[in-house]
């Protein structure tokens, strides 16, 4: 058997008026995806539980069958392991985006807008290491950026003092619980001082630093040619900096995907987070890395990619990061058009690897992120399986229309995420048909 697990980020969504009282998924046009669900079950993911609003890295890991509070080293570290960080023991690794605020501090863009190019953040980010703002402190402090407004802080003593990543988050939109990182909606958006989690030395030492780089940036960032440019051209400028969920290498590795499920695992990403997931599983790295500018291009490729890598691989876990940004930016028909996309490009041509008598394929997302939310949230999302040994629902010239309404009465009910993996595996659930 051959196994696909296909996570769509931030797939899930609510009613919106912009989509004509239904939600962006069932309102875009999905024949694949509906042909799909003809052919399978479907049902509903409550990722983590209720309340919990997760990230993206919280919901691939209990998707992959891991408990994030506990097994997660923290998005930080998940971040530097995809962009090839050599963490050392005693280092500490956060999650950082670049920022817009006013002059009272209040954040009035935690993305720059998504409009903060990859080369503008490398150029800042190479500006504050350059600063070496903690060196009098015996600490280096490395910017890392990675894709448009996202990077990481590296933390490394070179005094031989080890820092904690027990401390709490600078961003207000997200909570730290454990190792996992969890959206929140801050009445006032502004940079939370950092505190430590733990009544150690060490934590309280690791919240005061990261307080101190990050009171220390403005007149470094306010300054720079890429923000003047930006000024003049009339977009938000990088003039803040967000860190969360700090995290450090785990004191006893995580067993790897293949010794804990005796499967022959890959990964096909698109961002560093996940790509760190896959690494620190021993997921094979099929690294495709963010689109380009022709879209379905980009998504024909990966549906080839996949279907390629299921025939050397007896798991495939894919990434696909399209849905999610519309979400955030609450623009309700740009979601309808990418997973229209995703539909088309994607799951189109992905669909001649059902041909195979032994495939089987898992879709759904790692969380919510509705447009009229703006962020992420604890809403159920679609689950769709289909292929080897899933008999289908309903007559496969007709049955339901992909999306939320069709998954919350679908027959698999409604499963946790650390259920996910389990159904993946065996075609069913526990005592079902």
């Amino acid at each position: 058997m051959h196994l696909a697990l296909i996570v769509l980020d931030g797939l899930g969504d609510r009613p919106n008026p912009a989509t004509g009282g239904r939600s962006p998924v069932e309102a875009a046009a999905t024949p694949n995806l509906d042909a799909l669900a003809r052919a399978g079950r479907m049902g509903e993911v409550m990722i983590i539980g209720p309340g919990v609003a997760p990230e993206s890295d919280a919901g691939v890991l209990a998707l992959l069958g891991l408990d994030p509070v506990r097994d997660s080293p923290g998005r930080g570290v998940l971040e530097a392991l995809g962009i090839g960080v050599e963490l050392a023991e005693g280092d500490v690794a956060l999650r950082l985006n670049f920022a817009t605020a006013d002059g009272d501090g209040t954040i009035l863009d935690s993305r720059v807008g998504r409009s903060l190019g990859s080369a503008e953040s490398a150029a800042l980010a190479r500006a504050l290491t350059a600063a070496d703002l903690l060196g009098s402190e015996h600490v280096r402090a490395e910017v890392r950026a990675t894709v448009g407004h996202r990077g990481v802080l590296w933390l490394h003593p070179t005094d031989g003092r080890p820092l904690s990543p027990e401390i709490s988050n600078a961003d207000p939109f997200y909570e730290k619980v454990g190792g996992m990182g969890q959206a929140t909606t801050p009445e006032r958006p502004r940079r939370l001082r950092v505190r430590p989690l733990a009544p150690t030395a060490e934590a309280q030492r690791t919240a005061d630093l990261v307080n101190r780089f990050l009171d220390s940036p403005v007149p470094i960032l306010v300054g720079h040619q890429v923000n003047a440019k930006r000024a003049l051209a009339g977009k938000k400028i990088a003039n803040e900096i967000l860190v969360r969920n700090a995290g450090a290498l785990p004191s006893h590795p995580l067993p790897s995907f293949r010794d804990r499920t005796g499967l022959n695992g890959a990964a096909i990403t698109e961002m560093p987070v996940e790509r760190g997931i896959a690494r620190l599983l021993g997921l094979a790295d099929l690294f495709v890395g963010p689109m380009g500018p022709d879209r379905d291009a980009a998504l024909g490729e990966r549906a080839a990619r996949t279907r390629s890598a299921l025939a050397d691989y007896d798991f495939v876990y894919v990434h696909l990061k399209g849905p999610d940004e519309p979400g955030h930016d609450g623009d309700a028909l740009r979601k309808k058009e990418v997973v229209e996309a995703l539909d088309r490009a994607f799951f189109g041509p992905f669909r001649m690897a059902l041909d195979a008598p032994d495939v089987r394929v898992l879709v759904t997302a790692d969380h919510a992120t509705p447009c009229i939310a703006r962020g992420h949230t604890d809403d159920p999302v679609p689950l769709l399986l289909v292929g080897s040994g899933v008999p289908p629902d309903g007559p496969r010239d007709g049955g339901p229309k992909f999306g939320e309404t069709a998954a919350a009465h679908g027959s698999l009910g409604r499963l946790r995420g650390s259920q996910v993996l389990g159904l993946l595996r065996d075609g069913s659930l526990p005592g079902g048909p």
